[in-house]
């Protein structure tokens, strides 16, 4: 049976959750998962970079082959929306330039996933986390999201590699 490695990343200009998990079948399993946190003095190209370059290290640490990102939302702060989604875009760049397939996924689709109910608090999402990748020991937080978000890819996603499987 083929494993595949995902990495889940919840985007953020302050504290960027990255988690990474493995699928073989149906059984998921806990690698490795941590938070960058870029120079919040900096600006923001710096900041971009910061996060792009500190994901493009777990991918080369970690070799996924696909990844799970967070959607962008907007609640009432239009500029902190725009920011965000320039958090996203050095995420999904670092993935796709490492040559990673990329799913994009609702907070309230992952929190659905992973919980069962998309009103889901942050301590619940970590909880199960933890129950369903023993070993992860994750507090709630951008890092127990990441982990939710690399697990809904999981679960959701099908890759063109899974699609010819099916197809041969």
């Amino acid at each position: 049976m083929i494993t595949t490695r995902i990495l889940g990343i919840d985007p953020s200009l302050v504290a960027c959750g990255w988690g990474v998990m493995d699928k073989t079948g149906t059984k998921i399993s806990h690698v490795a998962h941590g938070v960058i946190r870029p120079p919040a003095k900096e600006p923001l190209a710096s900041r971009l970079h910061f996060i792009f370059a500190a994901l493009t290290d777990v991918i080369s640490e970690y070799r996924p082959s696909e990844a799970g990102v967070e959607e962008a939302f907007m609640k009432n702060n239009a500029m902190s929306a725009l920011k965000l989604g320039q958090a996203r875009a050095a995420c999904i760049l670092a993935a796709t330039t490492n040559g990673l397939n990329v799913g994009e996924y609702a907070a309230r689709f992952v929190k659905k996933s992973v919980v069962g109910t998309g009103a889901a608090e942050k301590s619940q999402v970590a909880h199960m986390v933890n129950l369903l990748l023993a070993g992860a020991n994750v507090k709630a937080g951008d890092a127990a999201d990441a982990l939710a978000i690399a697990i809904t890819h999981g679960n959701s996603y099908i890759s063109v590699a899974q699609l010819a499987r099916r197809a041969g």
